[in-house]
């Protein structure tokens, strides 16, 4: 069997991103493409290298997910995650998550150590305890910025909806050197939603499917219109229809814009190691590393490349 050229594909999340957010933004999703890369070019398992982009996403403020999640509408933060391994289709996922730095931690020992694909809330919390996952306190995950957002969509003249357009939920997608397919997103959900809201991250080919006979992807976007059309798993479906990941993607976004009128963005590998990074919204940050040359951007149409040895001296001096 000849070795597969190791790929990897990450996401900050589709809307729109303002201007001062941009550039660490960027950094973030580069610094994730490479961290998962890195994974992957020690021989790494493809579900290894997502846990790790998305884990490192989780850590960083400038995105919804982890530290950073905006606030529901009592102030708190509750996130979703879920994580897919393509090649016997075992996956795991958390839902309204509280106090734990990295959701995706929790998934993937969902996946690994239970018999069960989602847990949720309190039952979440029990089984992170179990396994001696620490808990921080939920102020620790609480930013300035998520708070400042929180009490603007508290104001009786204010529309959430504005707001909802900068979403950034993360994820990554990767195929290994073996040719094994995996999937990761991770979300603090929409800003002010109701207690106990899911969105379509944890739900397994909504925010994400891996399938090593095709490929794999993650999502991210209007959650409620991801769920009602499945897209993580459409694209798959278009890719076994003989599409190409673009093409794929393009095609399900467009089904999803023209059926729902939801906007939002993916990230897809296919088995053969080809990539793309779709979106129908504004924006979208997203990385990839693939033959030791990482790519990167934010806006339709703008590609960034650079070698990885040239993207890492400058990740240590700082971007």
């Amino acid at each position: 069997l000849g070795r597969m050229k190791p790929v990897i594909v990450v996401h900050g999340g589709a809307g729109r991103i303002f201007k001062e957010r941009e550039e660490g933004c960027r950094a973030g999703v580069v610094r994730a493409a490479l961290r998962g890369y890195n994974v992957l070019k020690q021989g790494g398992s493809a579900v290894d290298a997502v846990e790790e982009a998305v884990r490192s996403m989780e850590d960083d403020p400038h995105f919804n997910a982890g530290c950073g999640s905006v606030l529901n509408e009592k102030g708190e933060v509750e996130m979703d995650a879920i994580i897919m391994d393509g090649k016997n289709l075992d996956s795991g996922a958390v839902s309204a998550v509280k106090c734990i730095a990295n959701p995706i931690k929790l998934a993937r020992l969902v996946m690994e150590k239970t018999k069960h694909m989602l847990l949720t809330d309190h039952g979440a919390h029990l089984f992170a305890q179990a396994m001696g996952i620490p808990e921080v306190p939920g102020e620790k995950l609480i930013t300035e910025r998520s708070r400042e957002r929180w009490k603007k969509n508290l104001e009786p003249d204010s529309n959430p909806e504005e707001f909802q357009k900068d979403l950034g939920t993360v994820g990554a997608v990767a195929i290994d050197s073996e040719g094994n397919v995996a999937c990761a997103t991770s979300t603090g959900g929409l800003s002010n939603k109701l207690i106990g809201r899911v969105g379509d991250t944890a739900c397994i080919g909504s925010g994400g499917y891996a399938d090593n006979h095709s490929g794999a992807t993650s999502t991210t976007g209007h959650g409620e219109s991801i769920m009602k059309v499945v897209l993580a798993r459409l694209i798959l479906y278009h890719m076994e229809q003989g599409m190409s990941p673009e093409l794929a993607a393009d095609t399900a976004l467009d089904y999803m814009k023209t059926r729902v009128g939801g906007l939002g963005g993916v990230i897809v590998v296919n088995k053969a190691g080809e990539w793309a990074a779709r979106f129908s919204t504004k924006q979208m940050s997203w990385a990839t590393v693939k033959d030791d040359n990482l790519h990167y951007g934010i806006h339709a149409g703008e590609k960034y490349v650079k070698s990885v040895d040239e993207a890492l001296a400058s990740e240590r001096e700082g971007f």
